[in-house]
């Protein structure tokens, strides 16, 4: 169950709180809907209730908070707007690639796409679907990893009626198997059919807290809809004819030539006009909304004793800091995952009720002062619990790493046999078709794009949460990033250097492509510039959220920071690598093993090297720069 106590939105400057002390229950095996005019504070209460923002209250799920409970996604599943995704994904990868994200086996994806009816979309791309197949996906990724609670921001918007029902009855089947469902809905009608328990909301404030027949009774009235151009007449006819047989009948005038009669019906309204020849337009009967707190309006728990059928537990207190908490006996949702205390908190003395259930207002401390209900922060996004396996999932799910790597080859391909042609070009160069006006080679570029789309991408199309709106800054997500990207620049540094010579070998002939007698330093050199590039667009877009800040700084290696660093390294004074690996060498009281003196010698004059000493000056600011926002972000 749920159970959301004293919700209080943070102010707004001037404006009123979105959501001011809301306070309510919704119980497992019933479906429980958020109702209110647009803008009324229900996608904030929601916000408050799943820590994504900032304001005072506590929300227990089944007894232990949002920010106690180890894998949130498999106790609450949640749909918020939109289902966030790149749109050139197919419905069954994007599935795949969530389930590794919540750390549930890959056949669940065909499972929910069963269950929602997506089995023939399962191939499509998210870009082409329609409104009813993104609700139904958004309600497919709720349900990945098995939830316990769903929690749904007005889920059937913009549905066909058809669609709208089915919708209505996966919730309902969900609730069945003893699942909580908490949704939000702008339509009374639509809430009096679906819902077991009603909760009302108007400007930020709780004004109706009903079962769903008690709803239907107070709120949803059946009334005759006339429409006359002789309306005023019809009206005073009606009255007078409702005094003189004591009949309770009310005649509301909605503007122009509109009535609404409660308390008749077609059958009297058609007859009293047509004794008095007026034309009616008109005749109809229809359900009317008599308003947000209607039926409840002066009710308190000190003059109103609740129905038999409605006297349950009111919501309770958040418990003082070291208090541990007891589940009540015999509840069954007291108890969550095997091992965890889910207890449901003993009730707040001092709290009142109004209208129907009510609202519950916090109680007075000892000093007389009102007791504050604990502040909300915003709760840490889930990272992936196999990032590695999202990570190729996420890469590998759209063709545009496909498309850039076909793309460096065939440029890299042409550039080297331009470069043969014109001549003055060193072999080295001319395998990695690198001209010498161009700052960097086609595949050092083509890696730093890879590297760049893996933050970039999910920043524009958030893939990893359906409740944030960018992925989180996480290391383990970082680590399995940089190592993709790694991998996928090696692969095509080698493929670049094979095509190009493969193509150099056909055009020209042997003595173009012979292996070079330092080959070992230069392979080393080429695929370390490579990987660093891939690495550096990796790390830029993740510090800069874009794709182009992360390519643009890849370029600004060769184009700023080489000039930098070549100023620096220009000085009389400056000491060989050479030097220093003798020294360190002569340092140590036991020789290298494995002659590694060598292979330090080498490492330190690949960094000594103009662009490989800018290139890793700027891994090491941005791999600096990443971790601060991390740590801020996790301070705040």
């Amino acid at each position: 169950m749920i159970q959301a106590i004293g919700l209080t939105s943070s102010p707004r400057k001037e404006l009123p709180p979105a959501v001011d002390d809301v306070s309510f229950e919704a119980h497992a095996g019933r479906v429980t809907v958020l109702l209110g005019a647009p803008g009324a504070g229900k996608t904030a209460a929601l916000g408050l209730m799943l820590e994504l923002q900032r304001g005072r209250g506590i929300t227990y799920f089944r007894g232990r908070p949002l920010h106690r409970i180890p894998y949130p996604a498999r106790e609450v599943g949640v749909l918020l707007g939109e289902v966030p995704g790149h749109p050139a994904r197919t419905v069954r990868g994007h599935l795949r690639m969530l389930c590794a994200a919540s750390g549930v086996p890959a056949r669940r994806a065909d499972e929910v796409l069963e269950a929602v009816g997506l089995v023939s979309l399962r191939d499509e791309r998210l870009g082409t679907l329609s409104r009813g197949m993104d609700r139904r996906l958004g309600l497919a990724c709720a349900l990945l990893p098995d939830p316990h609670t769903l929690v749904l921001d007005d889920p059937a918007r913009g549905l066909s009626a058809p669609e709208a029902r089915w919708l209505h009855g996966l919730l309902r089947a969900h609730a069945a198997q003893g699942g909580t469902v908490l949704c939000t809905t702008p339509d009374p009608k639509e809430a009096a059919r679906i819902a077991d328990h009603v909760v009302t909301l108007d400007g930020g404030r709780l004004v109706a807290d009903q079962e769903a027949q008690d709803f239907r009774r107070t709120r949803l009235r059946p009334r005759v809809a006339v429409r006359s151009p002789h309306a005023a007449r019809l009206s005073a006819l009606l009255e007078q004819e409702a005094r003189s047989a004591q009949r309770s009948v009310e005649v509301v005038r909605e503007g122009g030539n509109r009535l609404c009669v409660y308390g008749s019906t077609c059958a009297h309204v058609g007859e009293t006009a047509f004794r008095n020849g007026i034309v009616v337009h008109r005749l109809a009967d229809e359900v009317g909304d008599m308003g947000p707190g209607a039926g409840t309006a002066g009710q308190t728990a000190d003059t109103a004793e609740p129905a038999a059928d409605d006297r349950r537990p009111a919501p309770a207190a958040a418990p003082a800091e070291g208090a541990t908490l007891t589940p009540a006996p015999g509840d069954p949702d007291a108890h969550g995952e095997a091992g965890a205390q889910d207890a449901r908190p003993a009730p707040r003395r001092g709290s009142r009720r109004t209208g129907g259930r009510g609202t519950l207002r916090t109680g007075r401390t000892s000093d007389g002062g009102d007791a504050l209900p604990p502040p909300v922060s915003v709760r840490p996004a889930p990272r992936p619990l196999r990032p590695v396996r999202y990570e190729i999932r996420r890469a590998t799910g759209v063709g545009t790493g496909f498309l850039v790597g076909a793309g460096v080859l065939v440029v890299s391909a042409l550039t080297a046999v331009l470069l043969a042609r014109v001549g003055h070009t060193p072999q080295p160069r001319l395998l990695a078709a690198w001209p010498r006006e161009l700052p960097l080679p086609p595949a050092a570029l083509g890696a730093g794009l890879l590297g760049a789309l893996a933050f970039g991408d999910e920043f524009r199309h958030p893939a990893l949460a359906a409740d944030r709106g960018t992925v989180p800054r996480r290391l383990g997500l970082l680590t399995a990033k940089l190592l993709v990207a790694s991998v996928t620049a090696l692969v095509l540094a080698v493929l670049t250097i094979g095509c190009d010579a493969e193509l150099l070998y056909l055009v020209y002939g042997g003595e173009v492509v012979e292996v070079p007698a330092d080959w070992l330093p230069l392979s080393a050199g080429w695929l370390g510039l490579v990987t660093g590039c891939a690495c550096a667009g990796v790390l830029a877009a993740g510090v800069f959220r874009s794709t182009t800040a992360g390519v643009a700084a890849v370029v600004a290696v060769p184009l700023l920071v080489v000039p930098l660093v070549h100023k620096v390294l220009e000085g009389p004074s400056v000491r060989t690598p050479s030097a220093l690996s003798e020294r360190l060498r002569d340092g140590l009281p036991l020789g290298w093993p494995f002659g590694g003196e060598r292979h330090l010698d080498a490492v330190l004059r690949l960094v000594a090297q103009p662009v490989g000493g800018a290139l890793a000056l700027s891994l090491a600011v941005l791999l600096c720069a990443y971790l601060f926002t991390t740590l801020r972000n996790r301070v705040r």
